[in-house]
């Protein structure tokens, strides 16, 4: 039994525990989650998601083994223990080839999961819930667990042909919310019905088997269903307990499975804590992560302007702003609405559209310009309550430095404490 399926048997006795998953590739999020695992003394699920990495580089640039290699440079300088470390594979299936035929997009899915689970990744999640270019719209339950199935036993081959034994864990679903948020203005968002789950459940238990892979079944620890938490470019719809109650219950009819909430980004901490008490023990976070980090990086440079001669300083902003409009895919078929409603969403929406230029060169020398024009001289402090008035506060106690770059830390970092606190809440209750 390896150490989700512990966790999960753990939470189905009572613990109330659970686990938040990190689903980032930024360097800074991922600094900042070991530092916070470290002082929770707690496992790190780190999760690649099948857009940022896949066998072809993804937009990060980084193939499954790229992803592993770089994770466990940050863990050997964190002195992280790998024993502690999980990786996982987010939205693994067709997603990135839905413009192909059925049978393409799968060829280059059953790669994808192959090169995944060779790199070692542990946790992997099977969604075949998306249309490809020849299919039905929308896919029938049968259709998705069918080629979950493929994919799965593509995995168990896989992983018993590189490494002798396969203990890979599963999640699967077919109502996923959208990778990075909804694209359009959102009021309020249906609850999985329990009759759908339970379907969910019994058609991929099927498929499974049908792939001759029903030995892995009580591996499947989590189901992704949605229990009406979403966020768009300007808003949150927040978690209510109450119409999620029927759904909750579904759970308990299956000793190895927990549910796992996606789009649990921006959510209140009373909300995260009730979500684990409801069984949703897995809580994936992504966009708030690095929203808190543009934040942190922003307010950086209105201090930078308030002390640095503008001649030298990093212009981090302009040359954000400049490489989304000069290379606009990863945003247009996103953000709507006239130019300023455009420039507004490209720099503050909620779905943070910007993670996916960080990779870039240009706007990376320009962060390093702001650290280094910051770190040579002394912060003011009052330009730091002013911007950054938590870290303002966390200096003042001596909890933190005011290098820009451990500044930027702690604002990342208040995300995860809030889901730290929430997975971990009855031992700290305990303790």
């Amino acid at each position: 039994m390896n150490t989700l399926q512990t966790l999960v048997q753990r939470h189905k006795a009572g613990a109330n525990n659970g686990i938040y998953a990190v689903c980032s590739a930024h360097p800074l999020v991922i600094e900042a989650a070991f530092s916070q695992a470290l002082d929770d003394n707690s496992v790190l699920l780190i999760e690649a998601t099948s857009n940022q990495v896949d066998q072809f580089g993804g937009y990060t640039g980084m193939t499954p083994i790229d992803f592993r290699e770089f994770v466990l440079a940050k863990a050997e300088q964190f002195n992280f223990p790998t024993d502690n470390l999980i990786l996982g594979g987010d939205h693994l299936g067709p997603n990135r080839w839905q413009h192909l035929l059925a049978e393409e997009a799968m060829l280059h899915a059953d790669d994808l999961i192959a090169a995944y689970v060779a790199a070692g990744f542990k946790k992997i999640h099977l969604d075949c819930s998306m249309s490809c270019a020849d299919d039905p719209i929308p896919l029938s339950d049968e259709i998705v667990a069918n080629r979950a199935a493929r994919l799965g036993a593509i995995a168990e081959k896989t992983a018993i042909a590189t490494f002798g034994y396969s203990d890979l864990v599963y999640v699967i679903g077919t109502e996923v919310p959208v990778p990075g948020g909804a694209a359009e203005t959102l009021n309020t968002i249906e609850v999985t019905s329990p009759q759908a789950a339970m379907k969910t459940i019994e058609t991929h238990r099927c498929a499974f088997a049908a792939a001759n892979i029903a030995d892995c079944w009580t591996r499947v620890i989590g189901l992704v269903v949605q229990p009406g938490v979403e966020f768009d470019h300007t808003g949150v719809i927040d978690y209510c307990s109450e119409k999620a109650n029927a759904l909750s219950g579904v759970i308990d009819n299956f000793p190895h499975m927990v549910f796992e909430a996606h789009s649990t980004d921006y959510q209140t901490h009373a909300a995260y804590r009730q979500l684990v008490r409801d069984h949703f023990a897995i809580l994936k976070v992504g966009p708030a992560l690095t929203f808190a980090m543009r934040e942190a990086l922003f307010n950086l440079c209105d201090i930078e302007a308030e002390i640095i001669p503008k001649a030298h300083c990093s212009n981090l902003r302009e040359r954000i702003e400049a490489q989304m409009c000069e290379a606009p895919q990863h945003w247009q078929k996103y953000y709507h609405g006239n130019e300023a409603e455009q420039r507004f969403s490209r720099c503050f929406s909620f779905s943070d559209r910007m993670r996916y230029y960080w990779p870039d060169s240009v706007i990376n020398q320009a962060q390093e310009t702001l650290f280094r024009n910051l770190s040579r001289v002394d912060i003011p402090l009052p330009l730091l309550s002013q911007y950054m008035p938590q870290q303002f506060q966390h200096l003042r106690e001596g909890l933190i430095t005011a290098d820009p770059k451990a500044l930027v830390l702690d604002i990342i970092r208040q995300v995860l404490r809030a889901y730290s606190q929430a997975c971990t809440e009855k031992l700290i209750a305990e303790v």
